[in-house]
């Protein structure tokens, strides 16, 4: 029974590898309707044959949403799940150049409150989520003229058991794309870097944009500097640092969200207005909670944590998983299988 796991995840992690590697390189060259098609047929592959993530995403979103979901459309989300983030690499391989192809397929709504925010001349804040191809969001307003920096957890923190062959890997397949439309290095977040807050102060003091991904589940050492909010129908503890560093620089917080569309090759990317900051860090934050939540709901399948059980149960929203017998996923990421190739996005958001 052992050689027959390690034999499937060994096939697992060679098909993600031939995907990020060959395949979605060859099909982002064909028309976008072809392109896109063959990133649903991979990701309805997926849907089929990885049996153990697909039930942990149907389990999580019953447990998460209830009787918002019916066994029936659990199971449908699943597989948009799959598709969705197959997408997100065709996503990535479309920035290519000046980012000209994937922006061809994306209506930017709200750049006008982008513009009007980097006017005061203090630098603006976009705050987002695990949601969509939200570094490709992120590429796009960069390569539109906004000179935007990322922040981020580390490699070392999201996935401890990474060899340096997979790391080797994430940077070429991954990285590599998404910082030719950064300007700055990505700003990793480590417990005791108090040199953070001081490189992002410095971007925004030059008028340009920071981005956080603010549902992150907290580390153990960061537990002490969460606030309460309500997420999802749950109390959970999430880090206000978004609203912390606005009121620290008096930079404005704006959410952005990235939505596909029902073709899966055109996308929607809203820039919201400035997030009112009146009532204090818990009140502020909690309209930012807000909007997350209103963008999990509207679409769920766009959420990479469905397919994270530990990160769920870290929250709150989930029960903690059992030692034992639990099939686990980490990776753009975000956004797993270790070690299988990129399959839950998250890690991008620290560069």
């Amino acid at each position: 029974m052992a050689y027959l796991h390690r034999a499937e995840r060994l096939l697992r992690n060679a098909e993600s590898v031939a995907y990020w590697l060959a395949v979605a390189p060859l099909a982002s060259r064909l028309p976008a309707r072809l392109a896109y098609r063959v990133a649903c047929w991979r990701g309805d592959w997926g849907f089929r044959h990885r049996a153990g993530q697909r039930s942990d995403i149907v389990r999580n979103l019953r447990q998460v949403l209830g009787d918002e979901v019916s066994p029936e459309e659990a199971e449908r989300l699943a597989r948009e799940f799959f598709r969705m983030r197959s997408c997100e690499v065709i996503d990535v391989m479309l920035l290519r150049g000046r980012a000209r192809s994937l922006g061809k397929l994306v209506e930017i709504r709200g750049r006008e409150h982008l513009d009007a925010a980097l006017a005061g001349g203090k630098g603006a804040i976009l705050c987002s989520a695990h949601y969509g191809s939200y570094n490709s969001a992120f590429s796009l307003i960069h390569a539109g003229g906004f000179p935007l920096t990322s922040t981020g957890r580390a490699f070392s923190t999201q996935m401890p058991g990474m060899s340096s062959a997979e790391r080797r890997l994430l940077e070429f397949a991954y990285m590599r794309r998404l910082q030719r439309h950064r300007q700055r290095p990505g700003i990793e977040f480590q417990p005791g870097r108090v040199q953070v807050v001081a490189q992002i102060a410095v971007a925004l003091r030059a008028n340009e944009v920071v981005t956080f991904s603010s549902d992150a589940a907290p580390l153990e050492a960061d537990r002490t500097r969460t606030v309460d909010v309500t997420f999802l129908g749950r109390q959970v503890g999430l880090l206000p640092g978004v609203v912390t560093l606005a009121q620290l620089t008096g930079a404005p917080v704006l959410m952005v969200f990235m939505h596909r569309q029902a073709d899966y090759r055109h996308q929607v990317l809203d820039i919201s207005p400035p997030v009112p900051a009146e009532g204090g860090t818990a009140t502020a934050f909690g309209r930012c909670v807000a909007a997350m939540d209103a963008a999990v709901r509207t679409n769920p399948a766009q959420w990479v944590y469905w397919a994270n059980t530990d990160d769920l149960a870290t929250l709150g929203l989930v029960p903690a998983a059992a030692p034992a017998g639990t099939a686990t996923v980490i990776p753009p990421p975000a956004v797993g299988e270790a070690p299988a190739l990129l399959e839950d996005g998250r890690l991008a958001s620290a560069r």
